[in-house]
């Protein structure tokens, strides 16, 4: 028997279906060729749709008034002068106000400093050396859940630096990308603390319950103690299916980028450098809680009574992280390369943050026709059309309380796959679930923890999810092979592990009668 089909005897069931899906998804066309292939088919699909009157009529919250208004969608044609129109004269600032791409090219302004400064990785030594290798994995999938209250701070971040600090165990750098994109994307929802998606959804969950009852008001903290242990959860269910699934699946790392042999050892020079930045770092952070602290802060949303609110509910804090967290890895890292001596000068800083920028060329590109593709599909209103029309196939189920609640966990993962944005669904799907689950006795925090499970289990499978072109550009750092196969084929075993176990817990919360928050 040959060496080859001894291995793949020993593949179990999942492993060989996660191969299948890796293979046939990485035969299809290059991303980028992919996604205009995605926009040419949008197109076609929403001449049909509008030629036969596709539409639907509904109660949807207004996202700019905050008021429920009974709209008729139809679907919108880009197969027509109106559309060609729409395409050409939009194509800029649909790309430029693609959400993802200021966060990346902004954040990297820092982060691109801190990695060719030598500062992250003179900090991973200092961690590795502290770190019990058996903590490596639940703590990029912890720290994955915990980014989630900087909002989308984490993708940027902690995606790339997963595979950073795997390979600085020896370990297979994209399962480091898999641990932490599971917790920064398949657990979105969870959290120690309020993050900024709670208040968000909070506003819209009473919007909608003011149809039928208009004393219904949740808080933020409405799913607080529910998210509170499901970060632990999901943790433990993040850590499982790295260790058991995908790293037995990637095997040993062989690829091009560079392991360092040398990670537990840090010169006199290094360890110094490492003080002086980190005190800087320490200074910011001071200087940071300071200004949040004071009376009439501009950092907050002074418009909110309570401090909290004012802190996470459209605050200047949360609407201006990406470049307050670009300045406080800046600063830093500027500091370690002057002491290192990697650092000599301001035009050598110039320097270190061109080369960072530079490396984005792929992404940029990417950037550009899945930001048109996702523009195309809200234009012609496919998105809504399928969430509205998924809520009413459930409302009409006459079943009972407890599958009605799994139906609409299930039907949510699946619109979830469709459109990205967690407000945006839940705007339309709100006013249609608040008030039917109201009406059976079932509360509005309830019904939004549900929601919740879903809305984030399905991100990391959804090619629609804004910030997934974006994980393959970091993927294909490490394997030049990666594509759309590459990720679901990874993401996968954490999306159904996390959907089905999600949920379980929450049908039993639920049935016990434990609150969900406060």
């Amino acid at each position: 028997m040959s060496e080859k089909s001894s291995t793949l005897e020993k593949k179990t069931f999942i492993q060989k279906f996660l191969d299948f899906i890796e293979f046939t998804g990485n035969k299809l066309p290059h991303p980028v060729t992919l996604f205009a292939i995605f926009c040419l088919a949008i197109v076609l699909i929403s001449g049909v749709a509008e030629k036969v009157g596709l539409s639907v009529t509904a109660d949807i919250i207004n996202r700019s008034t905050g008021d429920v208004e009974t709209q008729t969608i139809k679907a919108v044609s880009l197969l027509n002068g109106e559309g060609f129109k729409y395409m050409l004269e939009n194509a800029v600032t649909n790309f430029t106000s693609f959400a993802p791409l200021g966060v990346v090219l902004v954040g990297m302004l820092g982060i691109g400093i801190s990695e060719s400064s030598g500062y992250i990785g003179t900090s991973l030594k200092k961690v590795v050396s502290m770190t019990p290798p058996m903590l490596v994995v639940p703590m990029t999938v912890f720290l994955g859940i915990m980014s989630n209250v900087a909002s989308d701070a984490g993708y940027v971040i902690l995606v790339p630096l997963g595979a950073i600090i795997f390979m600085a165990y020896g370990r297979h750098p994209l399962a480091g990308m898999a641990a932490a994109f599971a917790g920064v994307s398949g657990g979105f929802s969870a959290n120690l603390l309020v993050g900024t998606i709670d208040p968000m959804l909070a506003g819209l969950t009473n919007e909608a319950a003011k149809i039928i009852d208009p004393t219904v008001n949740i808080t933020a903290t409405a799913n607080y103690l529910f998210m509170f242990v499901s970060t632990f959860v999901i943790t433990l269910l993040g850590t499982i299916i790295t260790t058991k699934v995908i790293e037995p699946r990637l095997g040993k790392y062989e690829g091009d980028a560079v392991v360092n042999k040398d990670i537990q050892n840090i010169s006199e020079q290094e360890e110094k450098a490492l003080k002086f930045a980190n005190l800087t770092l320490f200074i910011l952070l001071i200087g940071l809680i300071i200004l949040i602290a004071m009376p009439n802060s501009f950092l907050r949303n002074l418009e909110k009574d309570n401090f909290l609110d004012s802190l996470i509910d459209n605050s200047t804090l949360m609407n201006g992280l990406i470049p307050i967290l670009a300045i406080i890895f800046f600063v830093p890292s500027v500091v370690y390369g002057k002491v290192a001596g990697t650092v000599k000068n301001e035009k050598e800083v110039a320097s270190h943050i061109s080369k960072a920028m530079s490396s984005m060329g792929g992404y940029l590109t990417l950037a550009f026709v899945a930001s048109q593709f996702i523009a195309y599909f809200n234009y012609t209103n496919l998105g809504t059309i399928i969430a509205v029309n998924g809520a009413e196939i459930l409302k009409s189920a006459n079943i009972g309380t407890i599958p009605l609640l799994i139906g609409f966990i299930l039907i949510t993962a699946f619109i979830n796959l469709f459109m990205g944005s967690a407000s945006a669904k839940w705007a339309i799907m709100a006013p249609v679930f608040i008030p039917m689950f109201l009406e059976l006795g079932i509360g509005a925090d309830v019904v939004q923890a549900a929601y919740r499970i879903a809305d984030s289990s399905t991100n990391i499978i959804s090619p629609l999810m804004s910030y997934f072109a974006m994980i393959i550009v970091f993927a294909q750092a490490y394997d030049k092979k990666a594509g759309i196969g590459t990720i679901i084929s990874m993401m996968l075993p954490y999306s159904m592990t996390f959907l089905i176990t999600w949920s379980i817990l929450f049908i039993a919360w639920v049935s016990a009668g434990i609150p969900l928050g406060f």
